[in-house]
């Protein structure tokens, strides 16, 4: 299969032993398995031609982007992993139509660099950029900290070229905003963690690039305080609001304790610390006056001040330059290595309705009261669209006792109407979680989706879905 494999696609491009190393590891270095070999096509034929030799020999493929996951959906223990490293290429850009036509190994941050040449953002933005591929984000539905503005990678996407796990080509490269002919199989292979078929090119959206941003630290008494705040900016800036995160009290204080140089955001301490981005595309609000201040600047200084008078919030910083506004940005982006600085260390990916994260919170805090009275929480959130990292410090290193904050954090948010899975997807660690929360009559139909299209069940399999 091998040989056959390396006629295909070249020898230089099938990888075994010890040059698979960096492929079978995963963002933080930890191992997931030893593939069969690492295959890396360099078109979309050579893509279709290896998924076709894996469906006749029934050998199991794994698609692989950045390796920047966080659930385990990338193992791939005796397994043909595919790399998309090679099909990087932006194939196209039009700023008038406002979108980019690129292959799903292009690196977010390389999409980032080619489209600001003309004045526009593509507005997925999470702290993997420079290693993540669009691929990996579109199979995932990634999230990050524009949401709340733009929405999920999902929003972001016009059309999809893919190869199905028979190895037949889906051509949905549509750049077409309105599209009524039949199932939107777009959405069906969006997310599906490669379970479904592997994503080899995109149609994406494009945004005007802000031309002023205004960042801001602010305090407030309690998480559902900070749900008004969030209205009355929506409202003052006409939903200008970009990110909207909250980080509580120990996530700051270790943070300070970990990174060098690092500064608290108030003089006080404070338990409720948020950071607000809002931008705007109108010159009227961007141009500085005499003063060097642009007009949205002094509007949130005036409109924060105000709520400051009446008691909404505690206290604020609005940056007054680029280096504290990155200094800002760098506090909440330092998330992934703050949370997983101790050992044990329990982290979920979790959504609940915005207006019940306070709820949420304060079940959480009876949750670590009753099971571990010591442990510490340093959950971070993207506050605005109710997406929380659980993140807790145990005292003790008890892998039941783990398990058991995380799934009893999880069960109370689906309790509340929310999900277990907000961004992450559910790869290999979530799927005990499918298994209790899912609608049964929903994952019967995932079931008989992945058996139609996949029947031989060489695509990413043992992901997502749970064993029946």
């Amino acid at each position: 299969m091998l040989d056959r494999l390396r006629e295909l696609i070249g020898a230089d491009n099938v990888l075994t032993g010890a040059n698979m190393d960096s492929y079978a590891r995963d963002w933080s270095g930890a191992p997931q398995g030893t593939p069969l070999a690492v295959a890396r096509p360099g078109s979309t034929a050579e893509v279709s031609a290896v998924v076709k030799l894996a469906n006749e020999t029934r050998t199991p493929l794994v698609p692989i982007s950045g390796n920047t996951g966080l659930t385990g959906a990338t193992a791939a223990d005796g397994a043909l992993l595919v790399s998309l490293g090679r099909m990087a290429r932006i194939r196209e850009i039009r700023p008038s139509s406002r979108l980019a036509i690129v292959e799903a190994g292009a690196v977010l941050a390389s999409i980032h660099d080619a489209v600001a040449e003309h004045g526009l953002i593509f507005p997925l933005f999470f702290g993997a950029r420079g290693s993540a591929m669009i691929g990996g984000a579109l199979s995932t539905n990634a999230g990050g900290s524009n949401v709340l503005r733009y929405g999920n990678t999902r929003d972001l996407c016009l059309g999809i070229e893919a190869v199905l796990p028979t190895g037949e080509v889906i051509d949905l490269m549509r750049q077409l905003h309105k599209d009524n002919s039949g199932y939107d199989l777009r959405h069906l292979l969006i997310g599906a963690e490669g379970t479904l078929g592997i994503i080899t090119a995109a149609v994406i959206k494009l945004f005007p690039r802000p031309l002023a941003n205004v960042t801001a630290m602010v305090a407030v008494p309690r998480v559902g305080d900070a749900l008004t705040l969030l209205n009355r900016l929506q409202q003052e800036t006409g939903s200008a609001v970009q990110a909207f995160e909250y980080m509580p009290r120990a996530y700051i204080e270790t943070h300070l304790k970990l990174v060098s140089g690092a500064r608290p955001p108030f003089d006080e301490r404070y338990d409720v610390n948020i950071m607000v981005e809002v931008g705007t595309t109108a010159p009227r609000d961007a141009l500085p006056g005499p003063d060097g201040q642009t007009p949205i600047a002094a509007h949130l200084e005036a409109v924060l001040g105000t709520m400051f008078e009446e008691g909404a919030i505690l206290d604020a910083v609005v940056a007054q330059n680029e280096a504290q506004r990155l200094e800002m940005w760098a506090r909440r982006e330092a998330a992934a290595r703050v949370m997983t600085c101790q050992t044990p260390h329990v982290d979920r990916d979790i959504a609940v309705p915005v207006d019940r994260m306070q709820e949420f919170l304060d079940k959480v805090a009876c949750i670590i009261r009753d099971l571990d009275p010591g442990a510490q929480d340093v959950s971070v959130a993207h506050l605005g669209d109710g997406n929380l990292h659980l993140g807790v410090f145990p005292t003790h290193d008890d892998e039941e006792l783990c398990q058991r904050i995380g799934d009893t954090a999880e069960d109370a948010a689906v309790s509340m109407g929310g999900s277990f899975s907000a961004e992450h997807g559910i790869g290999l660690r979530k799927r005990a979680a499918m298994a209790r929360h899912k609608n049964p009559a929903a994952m019967d139909a995932m079931r008989r989706i992945k058996m139609a299209l996949d029947p031989n069940g060489i695509m990413n399999p043992g992901k997502v879905l749970p064993d029946v």
